[in-house]
């Protein structure tokens, strides 16, 4: 009886033992897998990653949208080299006056009248020909389709470079206009009319003017 006990627990034994090298070599099993997963995985990652990067960074090669937003004609209309030639040119200083410009550019695209193109359209696309610097800084970066009239272009173009406050100041150079004391009466009077002349809204009566 007690060889037979003892031949039962040497069973039990190795069974017990057979178990736990099979727990163990099923785990070893396992974090071999899990490790050889990460492995294969994380170049993935990795390579995606890198792809996503190169699409943030390729350039865009389609055209971006204007501000200016122009209507299809029936005949195709061509701004030849001369023409944009005769165009005056805005830069954005101080000291430029945006009314002469708006004038001199009206002036240059009459003498341009193609059969069928309305003279709207010639302004919209003559335009950014006109401006340079920071002129044409502020025009490419308005907002795509800011502008499908000349209005409102023209609007727009004088509230940029003719604001209020300038407005206020010319008014007080108006009304406080002076004839200089070596300055002819015709030479003042050029004066003050190129002056009232720089800033059509001063909003002065012809009296007050004239006093």
């Amino acid at each position: 009886l007690r060889s037979g006990l003892e031949t039962t627990r040497v069973s039990v034994d190795l069974n017990l033992e057979n178990q736990v090298s099979i727990s163990e070599v099923a785990t070893s099993f396992d974090s071999e897998l899990e490790s050889e997963t990460e492995v294969i995985v994380s170049p993935v990652k990795s390579h995606n990653n890198m792809a996503t990067l190169r699409e943030l960074a390729a350039p865009d090669l389609e055209t971006q949208p204007m501000s200016i937003t122009y209507a299809v004609l029936e005949k195709p209309l061509k701004l030849n080299s001369g023409f944009l030639n005769m165009l005056p040119k805005f830069h954005g200083l101080p000291g430029e006056d945006p009314y002469r410009h708006v004038n001199e550019f009206l002036i240059t695209c009459a003498a341009m009248e193609p059969e069928g193109v309305p003279q709207e359209q010639i302004r919209l696309r003559a335009f950014p020909f006109s401006v340079m610097d920071r002129a044409k800084d502020w025009l490419y970066y308005m907002p795509p389709g800011s502008f499908t009239t000349w209005p409102s272009l023209h609007r727009a173009f004088l509230e940029e470079f003719f604001p209020a406050s300038r407005i206020g100041s010319i008014r007080k150079d108006i009304c406080g206009i002076k004839q200089m004391g070596n300055e002819s009466f015709s030479e003042y009077w050029k004066r003050f009319n190129k002056l009232c002349a720089s800033c059509p809204q001063h909003q002065i009566s012809e009296q007050l003017l004239i006093q």
